[in-house]
C-alpha cells in the first residue's frame, strides 16, 4: 500500500519526523451530501493509512450562511458511518483572534490593501479565466495612490483586504492530479482575505487553521486546485522562514510545518443524476433523506469507496473494510469527474 507513518522536515541539518495530520473540515450551511460522504472518506482513509491523527474542523466562519444545529446532524452522521476524529471539535467562529493576528501581520508587511470596489465594478472590469468563470480582480485599488486610500478609509467608506499577488509562480505536486503550476498574478491575481462585511475569507481562514492545527495531509476537491497555489502563498508569509520571530512564540511558529511539508490530495468531483454538480440543496443526496429511507452506512461507505476507485463495485463495507486495501493508484488512473448513480447507491439493481 506505500503507507507514510510521518513526514519529514529538515530543521538545521537534522531530519525530524513529523506525524501525518489530516482534517476534516465540513461547512454547516446544511446536511452532508454523498460528495462531502465521500471526501471526508477520502481524509480519513489518507490519514488512517499513515498511522495519523485526523482533526475535526467545523468551518462556521461564513456565519450567515450557517445553519442551526447543522453542526451536530454533521457530526451525528460521521459517527454513523465510522468516520471517527481525534480530540475536540474546532470551530472557526471560535478562532477570530489567529485570523485578526494574521491579517495584521499581512498589512504590517505591505501584503495587503484596501478594496473599495464593489463585486459588479469587478465583473465588469474582468474577463473569466480558463472558462471556468473564475474572475481575476484588476487591480483597480492596488494603484491607488496613498493619500487617496487614506482618505476613504478615513471617511469611513466600505472595504474589504486584498493581498498583493507578486509575479511568482507557485508549483507543487499533488497526489492524484501530479504536478501543478500556478502564476499567482496571471492566474489567480489579488484575492479577497478579509470581505467588506468584516468577515474573513475562506482562504486566509484555512490556512491560519491549517498551520495551527499541524495539518500535513489534505484532502479536497479538485475544483481547490486553484486555491491551493494561493494558500501556499499566504502560508509561506506567515512561518518562521519569512517572517519576524515573533511568530517562535505565538501560534504560527510553534506548530507550522513548511510550505513543501504538505501532502495534497485533490479528488475528481462528484456530479448529480443530471452532471450537475452535487449542491446541499439538492436533498435528494443528502444524509438525512438517505437515512430516512433506510440506505445503511455500509452502503454509503461502500458506494463512496467505489467512487474512489477502491474496489471494483459498489458493495457495503465499513471504513475499516476499505482501509485494508488503501491506495491511491486507481484514482491517479481514472480521476475524471463522475456522476452519482442514485440506483447503485440505494443497491436496486437495473
Amino acid at each position: 500500500m506505500g503507507k507514510r507513518n510521518e513526514r519529514n522536515e529538515l530543521n538545521d541539518g537534522n531530519i525530524i519526523a513529523r506525524p501525518v495530520v489530516g482534517r476534516l473540515a465540513p461547512s454547516p450551511t446544511g446536511r452532508m451530501h454523498i460528495g462531502n460522504v465521500y471526501a471526508a472518506l477520502a481524509a480519513w482513509l489518507s490519514a488512517r493509512s499513515a498511522g495519523g491523527r485526523l482533526m475535526l474542523r467545523i468551518e462556521d466562519i461564513d456565519t450567515p450562511r450557517v445553519r442551526p444545529d447543522a453542526d451536530r446532524w454533521i457530526m451525528d452522521d460521521f459517527a454513523w458511518l465510522g468516520l471517527e476524529w481525534d480530540g475536540d471539535p474546532v470551530y472557526q467562529s471560535q478562532r477570530g483572534d489567529l485570523y485578526d493576528q494574521a491579517l495584521h501581520d499581512l498589512r504590517e508587511r505591505g501584503l495587503i490593501y484596501p478594496c473599495f470596489c464593489s463585486r459588479a465594478e469587478i465583473r465588469a472590469a474582468s474577463a473569466p479565466q480558463e472558462g471556468d468563470g473564475y474572475v481575476i480582480y484588476p487591480g483597480t485599488c492596488a494603484r491607488l495612490d496613498a493619500d487617496e486610500r487614506e482618505a476613504r478609509l478615513a471617511a469611513g467608506k466600505r472595504h474589504s483586504w486584498r493581498c498583493r499577488l507578486p509575479r511568482r509562480a507557485i508549483e507543487f505536486d499533488d497526489t492524484i492530479y501530479g504536478p501543478q503550476r500556478y502564476d499567482l498574478a496571471r492566474q489567480i491575481g489579488d484575492t479577497v482575505l478579509r470581505r467588506s462585511d468584516g468577515l474573513y475569507a475562506y482562504q486566509l481562514a484555512v490556512t491560519v487553521d491549517d498551520l495551527t492545527m499541524g495539518v500535513n495531509d489534505v484532502v479536497r476537491g479538485r475544483d481547490l486546485l486553484r486555491s491551493t497555489a494561493l494558500q501556499l502563498w499566504i502560508r509561506s508569509m506567515l512561518t518562521p522562514e519569512d517572517v519576524d520571530s515573533v511568530h517562535n512564540s505565538g501560534d504560527f511558529g510553534q506548530q507550522n510545518a513548511s510550505s513543501g511539508d504538505i501532502a495534497f490530495t485533490h479528488l475528481p468531483l462528484i456530479d448529480d443524476p443530471h452532471g450537475k454538480r452535487l449542491a446541499k440543496r439538492d436533498r435528494a443526496l443528502d444524509l438525512g433523506v438517505l437515512r430516512e429511507e433506510g440506505v445503511s452506512a455500509e452502503r454509503i461507505i461502500g458506494y463512496c469507496a467505489w467512487l474512489l476507485r477502491l474496489v471494483p463495485e459498489p458493495a457495503p463495507m465499513t471504513p475499516d473494510d476499505v482501509l485494508a486495501d488503501f491506495s491511491w493508484n486507481a484514482l491517479r488512473d481514472d480521476h475524471a469527474d463522475r456522476p452519482c448513480d442514485l440506483d447503485a447507491l440505494r443497491g436496486k439493481t437495473r
